[in-house]
């Protein structure tokens, strides 16, 4: 039988690419995105015996994720205060990219940047290619509301895109 520590690190292992894109998306500077990737992971921990089976562990990932980023940039105090000694012995989770399409992600991620957390949230679930339905069941809204909302994040972001060729 896998201890809890082990069937957590073994989930995070599996989707750390949410929570890379999330970091990504809500941090410009590394040393942020390292930070809140830190915090986001710490505060999955933290929850994780509350977790219960009822959605899939990814939906759940998602929320915590979101609503930690979301904090974490509100936040006056971007440093957390977690001692490295609490993830002794833990590796290093990092994700790396084809160097072709570094240019277009480092654009990329440089007009979310741009755009205020709500409306990321909506760029993010576009580009994880979530239903209107799955993203009105995670924020509480109705799928009407989604469409609206995400179709203003995609035209902001793409004005900022376009803005930025120039």
């Amino acid at each position: 039988m896998k201890s809890l520590e082990q069937e957590f690190l073994d989930k995070i292992e599996k989707h750390k690419g949410i929570i890379f894109k999330i970091s990504k998306m809500y941090m410009s500077e590394q040393d942020d995105r390292d930070d809140l990737f830190q915090e986001i992971t710490y505060q999955i921990w933290k929850a994780y015996p509350g977790f219960r089976g009822q959605s899939e562990f990814s939906t759940w990932l998602y929320r915590i994720a979101l609503n930690t980023a979301i904090i974490f940039l509100k936040s006056e105090k971007k440093r957390s205060f977690i001692s490295n000694e609490d993830f002794s012995g833990y590796k290093v989770i990092q994700e790396e990219y084809d160097h072709e399409k570094e240019d277009r992600l480092v654009r990329m991620y440089h007009a979310v940047n741009q755009l205020n957390p709500l409306d990321k949230v909506f760029i993010f679930y576009y580009l994880e290619d979530f239903s209107g339905k799955e993203i009105a069941d995670q924020m509480g809204i109705s799928e009407g509301n989604v469409r609206v909302k995400m179709n203003r994040a995609k035209n902001k972001l793409k004005d900022i895109l376009n803005s930025n060729k120039s």
